[in-house]
């Protein structure tokens, strides 16, 4: 594995990957049941029986059969564990690209999409996405997790089979720590936290699109893509591992309704998801966590590539009308399910 260099000035870091070759014929994805053995040993595979999930893993050529949800380490990994120590400083600094990266198989089904995939299901990934994140915080060196899932080509993906990655950190990605030097200093000026004031403005306003008890998805008031939306909690919250399984339901339930009404809004729509958590060390600043998702609708200009200057044809409030209808029909039909 690599090196992590840093732009000439900017916050801005650059990891070289490999480049894996595309999956066509989905019988052959790794990711597939009976597959098992071209991906390294599963650390999870949660099976069920009875109505009961069990939590097994991969003992050397025993591959777990039937499983639900599957988590191993990448054989293509960004960054990881073995890299060496190498390091440079200005204006060429570079880092050892060192940290753990996992995947999380969401669906056994290589037919199933992050927006047909049932709450309960998702329910479960997201159990599995917290038990990962507090043990990854437990491991030497790793200062940050981030999570997040690419569907499309378009995208990033790929590997059409839905799966989520987790990736650490030993410095706090540059977009989280200016969001949570941002927090901080409003929190300090006037006492309040930002994403709570936001909540509260947008819970009845035309940027809002679906609620449930504790979340809410909204449009937000200066996207990067058109339909972009975030799901955050109504409380303030700043540690996505601690919220408990009603909650997590309550999550997953939103994330399905509003995948499914994007993906039904914008038809065959790649997009991406990142978790915007906290980072979870000591005396790090926090930040009200939250989901970003970031549908790929056009090409990036040169004035957005060159100048962070961003195009939307699509107003926030239009966007919002729109998946919030599709995403309240999206829920109704699953709640009907459910």
């Amino acid at each position: 594995m690599g090196d992590m260099r840093k732009d000439y000035v900017s916050e801005r870091f650059m990891i070289v990957s490999k480049k894996i070759d595309k999956v066509v014929d989905p019988k052959k994805s790794p990711f597939a049941p009976g597959n098992e053995s071209m991906t390294n040993p599963s650390v999870l595979s949660l099976v069920e029986k009875d109505g009961v999930l069990q939590r097994l893993q991969d003992n050397e050529d025993d591959y777990v059969k039937d499983w639900s949800i599957r988590v191993f380490e990448s054989k293509n990994p960004i960054v990881s564990i073995e890299t060496e120590n190498s390091y440079s400083d200005k204006p060429f600094y570079s880092e050892p690209a060192y940290g753990y990266h996992y995947v999380i198989v969401a669906s056994p089904n290589p037919k199933d999409t992050f927006a047909t995939i049932l709450p309960e299901q998702w329910s479960n990934v997201l159990v599995v996405v917290q038990d990962r994140l507090r043990w990854l915080y437990t491991q030497k060196s790793v200062t940050y997790v981030s999570i997040y899932g690419d569907s499309g080509e378009l995208a990033g993906n790929i590997n059409p089979h839905p799966h989520l990655n987790i990736l650490t950190f030993s410095t706090i990605p540059p977009v989280i720590e200016s969001e949570a030097e941002a927090t901080h200093k409003i929190l300090n000026e006037k006492g309040v936290c930002h994403m709570c004031q936001t909540i509260n403005e947008e819970l009845s306003g035309p940027r809002q699109i679906l609620q449930t008890d504790g979340f809410i998805a909204f449009s937000p008031w200066a996207p990067s893509y058109p339909y972009e939306f975030w799901i955050a909690p109504k409380k303030h919250s700043t540690s996505f591992s601690k919220i408990s399984q009603k909650e997590i339901n309550d999550l997953a339930l939103i994330l399905r309704a509003t995948l499914g009404g994007l993906s039904n809004t914008v038809k065959g729509v790649a997009y991406n998801f990142a978790f915007h958590l906290s980072p979870e060390k000591k005396n790090t600043r926090q930040i009200h966590w939250h989901i970003e998702i970031y549908p790929i609708t056009k090409p990036w200009s040169g004035l957005e590539r060159g100048y962070g200057v961003f195009l939307n044809d699509v107003s926030p409030e239009d966007a919002a009308e729109k998946l919030g209808a599709a995403c309240r029909k999206e829920l109704a039909n699953l709640v009907g399910i459910i």
